[in-house]
């Protein structure tokens, strides 16, 4: 193929997109991930300064720096102050994203995976040939956040409550990975999407 197929995720919070984006950079697959784009652009200057002119410098942590939990607690809570967010971080992903695959398709990468948690959301499937959910079961999600990020079960809903439902996001997909923690497996299922991906762009 003269181009890498550029494949997005989307899932519940903690559904494991991180864990499936490294299987498939394991098959050769350049990893796009929408979150770190988004905490570099939260540390520029510019962005910054207007985040304070909008919010004020309560926002600020210690260094000087944007505080993203202070910033999530707005944004949670004001939906048209998360609009205003998007609004202005979303270009700039968008240019860093666009580079990255301009860079895998120099370096001759089979594909790209854009990890962002806001896929559907933010209109990111239109850059993609094909879109995966990643599902993990519920019990799984609650047991991942509780122990690797002190949430208890009402804020897992609370966050989820302000994205996309669940089932909306799988039924917009073309290929779903069960990431219920068999590595076996979930190896196995990146490759065979991959290579269904693969045969589908290039038929």
């Amino acid at each position: 193929m003269s181009r890498p197929v550029v494949i997005g995720m989307a899932g519940g919070i903690a559904s494991g997109k991180s864990r499936v984006a490294s299987e498939f950079g394991a098959v050769g697959c350049v990893v796009v991930d929408s979150d770190l784009e988004a905490r570099a652009v939260l540390r520029r200057p510019e962005v910054i300064s207007t985040l304070v002119g909008w919010w004020g410098n309560a926002i600020l942590n210690e260094e000087g720096g944007i505080d993203r939990s202070k910033v999530a607690a707005i944004v949670f809570n004001e939906p048209d102050q998360r609009v205003r967010l998007e609004a202005l971080i979303h270009p700039l992903i968008y240019l860093t994203r666009s580079e990255a695959i301009k860079k895998a398709a120099a370096a001759g990468a089979p594909g790209v995976i854009i990890d962002a948690p806001l896929l559907f959301e933010a209109g990111l499937d239109a850059e993609c040939d094909a879109t995966v959910f990643v599902h993990a079961d519920r019990a799984v999600r609650l047991h991942r956040v509780v122990t690797t990020r002190g949430w208890d079960e009402a804020e897992l809903d609370r966050r989820e409550a302000a994205q996309m439902p669940l089932e909306e996001k799988r039924s917009r997909c073309d290929h779903v990975i069960i990431n219920n923690g068999d590595d076996e497996a979930l190896r196995a299922s990146v490759e065979g999407v991959f290579r269904a991906v693969r045969r589908s762009i290039s038929a």
